[in-house]
């Protein structure tokens, strides 16, 4: 997915929101924003989005010195996740269609990007969970249950912290010991690393390994040798959020992306709904056994 001329002012606030959380110097804030605004002049667009915010993160955290600036932001919501869990874990376990309800769940979770929006409350977090029960649901459930129930090995690829405890609700409806849960290999933005996995406990259910890039999605060509070769042998791909899609929504590989669509950029591609949770599978050639799009 090419970077669209609607990508450009998000940039310039999540360079912004990055500086403010790196450092408290005005003058800094005023530096990295006209540096990243020159950088995106002279960006190649059909690049994804999450091929120039790495580069554009990478000289944030050098200019700053600070290499987690969103280390606090991910912690909370980590935490405020783990909270929630036992009573959605509970939820779950005397549903009607566990895995089902899981997905949604997983979903739900994806809301908590800062890469899409300026802070992510409490609240925020909990209405999109308790929606998640109810709201509209675009994609085909049996197909990927289906698909996942039969499966060897599944790639699992995570997004962002907090929400990575939400996909252990999921990973836990997966079949046991076949999951692969995948991270990135350093931080940036609020995306999930090892940190993240190992304090949602997803060490201890299923094997967890990062991809050897500090990109906000899944940039093969800048991933590790071991993470390309799980990613070309795994029977079953799950890819969650935005960052995800963008980077591999044209990719040779079949891929369940799950997610919930947070931009007109991102709902422009795919035709659903801003708000909506989605689960959208493109096949080997780029086709999509998604309903609705």
């Amino acid at each position: 997915m090419i970077t669209s001329l609607d990508c450009v002012p998000c940039f310039a606030r999540q360079a912004l929101d990055a500086a403010r959380a790196a450092s408290a110097d005005p003058l800094l804030h005023e530096r990295i924003l006209r540096d990243v605004l020159r950088m995106i002049a002279a960006g190649d667009l059909n690049q994804p989005p999450p091929a120039l915010a790495q580069r554009m993160h990478r000289h944030l955290r050098d200019l700053t010195g600070v290499k987690d600036p969103y280390r606090a932001e991910k912690d909370h919501s980590n935490h405020l996740a783990l909270e929630l869990l036992p009573d959605l874990s509970a939820r779950i376990s005397t549903a009607a269609d566990p895995f089902e309800l899981a997905v949604r769940f997983a979903a739900a979770g994806n809301i908590i990007d800062l890469a899409a929006k300026t802070g992510i409350s409490e609240c925020d977090i909990k209405s999109a969970i308790e929606s998640a029960v109810t709201e509209p649901f675009v994609g085909d459930l049996s197909s990927f249950h289906a698909a996942t129930a039969a499966a060897s090995s599944i790639l699992y690829l995570t997004d962002n912290a907090g929400e990575i405890v939400f996909d252990r609700l999921l990973i836990e409806q997966l079949p046991a010991g076949r999951v692969t849960v995948v991270v990135r290999g350093a931080p940036v933005i609020n995306d999930a690393t090892k940190a993240d996995a190992e304090a949602a406990g997803l060490d201890q259910i299923a094997e967890i390994i990062d991809n050897g890039s500090d990109a906000p999605g899944t940039v093969l060509e800048d991933c590790s040798t071991e993470f390309r070769k799980r990613f070309e042998s795994a029977d079953v791909i799950i890819a969650k959020g935005q960052g995800n899609y963008e980077t591999l929504s044209n990719t040779h590989r079949s891929i369940f992306f799950l997610l919930k669509i947070k931009c007109p950029v991102v709902a422009l591609r795919t035709g659903i709904a801003v708000g909506t949770q989605a689960l959208i599978h493109i096949g080997p050639e780029g086709g999509t056994g998604q309903s609705g799009e």
